[in-house]
């Protein structure tokens, strides 16, 4: 076994380590396989550390460097894992003068996470957001695709509390 294989299975199974492998096979020698590889592997393992970047980046031989340059740019790939809800705050200008900024430390304390973190048990990862073009509702808290409006830092755990 591969000492990459061997650095995956510290954080994924087999079975996801397969798939990753079959991900690569399929692109491998493909011109402009890798955002399709990358892709797949975000949705198949959740997150795209650092382990599965060199695994990719051995199985379409690139250097590491070009792999991770596209990891870092898109704001779509992740290197950490995500929670099974998201939650944006809302820190633009019509959310942050309503109580936006009172929101995001309540959600802070809430969660018991920074922003740009995930909750330990996975189900939250909190992001505060410049805006989410729904000032007349500042301010604005979405989870997933639901929109809390008029939002107040005491409804904040009964928000959270219906994504439990």
């Amino acid at each position: 076994m591969k000492a990459e294989e061997t650095e995956l299975l510290k954080e994924f199974t087999a079975e996801q380590v397969s798939k990753l492998n079959s991900i690569i096979e399929k692109f491998k020698g493909k011109p402009g396989g890798l955002i399709p590889v990358l892709e797949e592997a975000q949705v198949a393992l959740e997150f795209i550390p650092i382990s599965v970047q060199k695994r990719i980046a051995s199985g379409l031989n690139l250097p590491l460097s070009r792999v991770y340059g596209v990891v870092t740019f898109y704001s779509f790939f992740t290197m950490t894992p995500r929670g099974k809800h998201t939650v944006r705050v809302c820190l633009g200008t019509a959310c942050y003068v309503r109580g936006g900024k009172a929101i995001a430390e309540t959600l802070q304390k809430a969660l018991g996470i920074n922003d740009g973190e995930t909750t330990p048990d996975r189900m939250f990862t909190l992001e505060t957001v410049r805006c989410l073009g729904a000032c007349g509702l500042g301010p604005v808290v979405v989870v997933d695709e639901d929109i809390h409006g008029r939002l107040k830092s005491g409804k904040v755990k009964e928000v959270l509390s219906q994504y439990n």
